[in-house]
């Protein structure tokens, strides 16, 4: 198997708050990334606009970035965490939230290419709907395709992936599983726009996360990213990979490399009350040692194992090889 490249959000390594507490103290971004190089084989960063992503600090992360050798990988939008985007970004009723939304992820476009970040993230969580009769779905999906269409124009040298989410903070979002986005993206039909597939996000569409990997694969190589972490299904709990999902995680890191993919492995996970180092450390010595399980077994007797389709052979293989 190639070696993989691991990134991390730049939050990761911050303070976190729920409705209840704060729970660490905050840090500048600086300071971040320094937090950051003392975790074991992490070689990438992601930035968050409006929260360590900023124009008045884009000298520092340049630096930063330059001093610490992490390269960046890709910069999240903000079209869900701000009481702005209430009613939708791309899709609201009012232009011109439409029209701030898409002079939004321009801006971010603009600041990916000042730090020579390749990738930006556009999650649209206020995009959807709570109730019946609330929504105009063939106006919403027509918003959706045109206002993509028109950023993505803005600079077709920076790609933006289209990361699905289920629910929340709606409690339908219009873009909530891997088969919407795909007849998203063939509406589009840009060769900059793909998806980004959170295996959270995943989990809590019923997803199997490697059936999503090749979905996107049959349907133009269009996987730009994943974002890794853990949940029971039930919620986006952004929990520390391998936590829960083993034979799930085994199964994903197969597949991504059936398919070639050789982006980061990005480290997506929300450790409000654990130390951020060493969870995003335990995140990658949990994929690397997935990683040597694949080797052990081999990829062509996994490959043998589904074309036979014997689920107990199947089962027998993966235990013998993680618990031998």
């Amino acid at each position: 198997m190639k070696e993989a490249k691991f990134s991390a959000a730049l939050v990761t390594f911050g303070s976190f708050r729920d409705r209840y507490s704060d729970y660490k103290e905050p840090k500048s971004t600086p300071e971040l990334l320094e937090e950051a190089t003392r975790v074991d084989g992490l070689s990438g960063i992601e930035f968050v606009s409006g929260w360590d992503l900023k124009d008045e600090y884009l000298d520092d992360i340049r630096s930063s970035l330059e001093k610490t050798g992490l390269a960046p990988v890709a910069c999240i939008t903000n079209l869900s965490f701000s009481p702005r985007w209430a009613k939708g970004s791309f899709t609201a009723y009012d232009p011109e939230t439409r029209e701030a939304a898409k002079a939004e992820v321009r801006k971010v476009m603009d600041q990916a290419a000042e730090i020579k970040c390749p990738l930006v993230n556009l999650w649209f969580g206020q995009d959807g709907y709570d109730y019946c009769f609330q929504a105009d779905y063939l106006k919403a999906w027509e918003l959706l395709v045109l206002n993509l269409k028109e950023v993505a124009d803005h600079n077709p040298n920076i790609r933006l992936g289209v990361e699905y989410k289920i629910k929340e903070p709606r409690t339908h979002c219009f873009v909530g599983t891997v088969g919407k986005t795909i007849l998203l993206l063939h509406a589009v039909d840009r060769p900059n726009v793909g998806a980004i597939i959170d295996m959270g996000h995943a989990l809590a569409a019923y997803e199997n996360c490697a059936e999503s990997i090749a979905l996107l694969k049959m349907h133009g190589d269009k996987l730009f990213s994943v974002h890794l972490n853990d949940n029971y299904r039930l919620w986006d709990d952004d929990l520390m990979v391998g936590s829960i999902h083993i034979i799930e995680y085994l199964e994903l890191l197969y597949w991504l490399e059936k398919t070639g993919y050789d982006y980061f492995y990005s480290l997506d996970i929300w450790p409000a009350r654990e130390d951020g180092v060493g969870a995003a450390s335990e995140c990658i010595r949990w994929i690397k040692g997935l990683h040597r399980v694949i080797e052990k077994i081999g990829m062509e007797e996994l490959e043998g194992l589904i074309q036979e389709g014997d689920a107990v052979k199947a089962s027998a293989t993966i235990r013998e090889a993680l618990l031998p």
